[in-house]
């Protein structure tokens, strides 16, 4: 792959003055199009040292609109992204549809240094390559243009090229003692490079190889390479694909749900007796794992009225504020439309140590929204995997990871929604969305099922619960909250 980058190409002076005026122009308008048509373009700058990456990167900020390009660059970790899954910073780091996001250093990085240093081996390289191919067609089925560049030098001209720096007094900054290291490492470095290259040169996010040893060649390249692609993805985007017809499942299956024992009830007593122990328990645990940076996530998911509210109450009460955060989710906000719709849930990963609760989820994906017809068929047929995906990745962090379905009886929500209508500061709890989704019953029963059954996994599993009685239900929350708790502390 690399050999075919090393042919000495050259562009004359001449040539590159002629052509750059009419590439500037045709990018600002490919730049122009990609906003009307909301098409995120992420843009990956990346290659050998020397190989004039931050020279690149200025020259492409000179010749786009800097009004809508965002340019990010990844060292060392900090302590805050340390405590987090190692792909937090760059969910957060995403350009909004319509913007240009251009990455100097990306999640390729780290593992191409690791695996070239010794510090990583075969097999745990090669899942993170395959981590890096799903996070791309992720962004790429989600609409985004993925444009991924390697400036490469051969290894005599990168000695070349980093002597002559280093002996300028104006640029010697530029070259400090790692630079050296590595290329001392460059036959590895190629290697693992060339590898990683092969293994994510994909359909929906292909590798361009340019040959960086003349400057205006390498400019000229990379401007052409990227106003091709967002020309040919733009057209690409006018083809109109007419929206997938919504599966609904069938009513009639025998879900999980099924299973549940709704009749289980504690008297007055024995709930105060409990809830009084298990909230005391969950004080110290919650308090152990501050200390330990063990964190916590805790979805919640449940029918209308089936009490998840109330029940969230009993956790937080027994906490320090200090240490937990409960999230509500409702309908995106501009912002978080304009993103992959994990985005807005990366953004509330917490600290070490810390507790998210969430009051809803990214479960609305394979709910709410496959039911109703906000997500096409193609969309929440994937969202299975990509969920999954990401919570592997929050318990790869240590993070304990428990989602709760609060089950109840069909015949128990009306009569909650008929008591929320009659009481005056419930009554806004109650509206018609609730009413209409009532008879969407069974098509969201058929959704449960299969949510659980696709997403429910060892590390991140989902605890059905026993709804009709309240009392019951914060219980049996607590109960296992304390256990996976004590579990994760060890």
């Amino acid at each position: 792959m690399f050999e075919a980058a090393e042919l000495g190409h050259e562009i004359s002076k001449a040539e590159y003055e002629k052509e750059v005026p009419l590439l500037r122009a045709g990018l600002l308008q490919a730049q122009r199009d990609l906003l009307e048509a909301k098409v995120p373009l992420i843009m990956i700058i990346s290659g050998a040292d020397g190989a004039g990456k931050s020279e690149t990167v200025n020259r492409l900020h000179e010749w786009f609109d800097p009004r809508g390009l965002e340019t990010n660059v990844f060292g060392p970790l900090t302590d805050e992204e340390r405590n987090r899954p190692d792909y937090w910073r760059f969910w957060l780091s995403l350009p909004a549809r319509g913007r240009v996001g251009m990455f100097f250093g990306s999640w390729y990085t780290d593992p191409i240094i690791r695996r070239t240093y010794k510090q990583m081996g075969g097999a745990a390289f090669d899942r993170a390559l395959s981590r890096i191919e799903f996070f791309e067609q992720q962004l790429a089925q989600d609409g985004a243009l993925i444009v991924k560049l390697w400036l490469h030098l051969s290894k005599k001209q990168q000695k070349k090229r980093l002597t002559r720096l280093e002996k300028d007094p104006k640029t010697r900054w530029r070259v400090n003692p790692i630079d050296w290291k590595h290329f001392k490492l460059y036959d590895r470095f190629v290697k693992y490079s060339e590898e990683a290259l092969q293994r994510t040169d994909t359909g929906f996010a292909p590798w361009t190889v340019v040959e960086a040893t003349d400057d205006r060649y390498r400019e000229i390249t990379v401007g052409r390479t990227l106003l091709d692609a967002m020309q040919n993805h733009l057209a690409r985007k006018k083809i109109v694909i007419p929206p997938a017809k919504q599966a609904i499942p069938p009513g009639d299956v025998v879900s999980v749900l099924d299973r549940v024992d709704l009749g289980r009830t504690l008297t007055d007593k024995e709930y105060d007796r409990r809830l009084a122990q298990l909230q005391g328990k969950l004080n110290r645990l919650s308090r152990t794992a501050w200390e330990k940076k063990v964190s916590s996530v805790l979805v919640f998911e449940g029918w209308d009225a089936a009490g998840k509210g109330g029940t969230v109450r009993r956790l937080t009460s027994a906490m320090d504020a200090r240490l937990y955060r409960v999230v509500p989710i409702a309908a995106p906000t501009d912002e978080e439309r304009a993103h992959q719709y994990l985005w807005r849930f990366w953004r509330h990963i917490p600290r070490a140590g810390r507790v998210t609760i969430f009051d809803r989820s990214w479960y609305g994906r394979v709910l709410v929204e496959r039911v109703e017809g906000f997500a096409r068929e193609d969309e929440w047929k994937r969202a299975y995997q990509e969920i999954n995906e990401f919570e592997d990745q929050l318990c790869e962090q240590g993070m304990m990871v428990t989602k709760f379905w609060v089950h109840i009886s069909k015949d128990e929500q009306l009569r909650r929604f008929k008591e929320r209508q009659k009481t005056e500061f419930k009554q806004y709890k109650i509206t018609d969305e609730d009413w209409r989704n009532r008879k969407q019953w069974d098509a969201y029963e058929g959704a449960i099922n299969e949510m659980v059954v696709r997403t429910s996994t060892r590390g991140a599993p989902w605890v059905i619960v026993a709804g009709n009685d309240k009392r019951f239900a914060r219980i049996q929350v607590l109960e296992t909250v304390c256990r996976r708790l004590e579990k994760a502390i060890g």
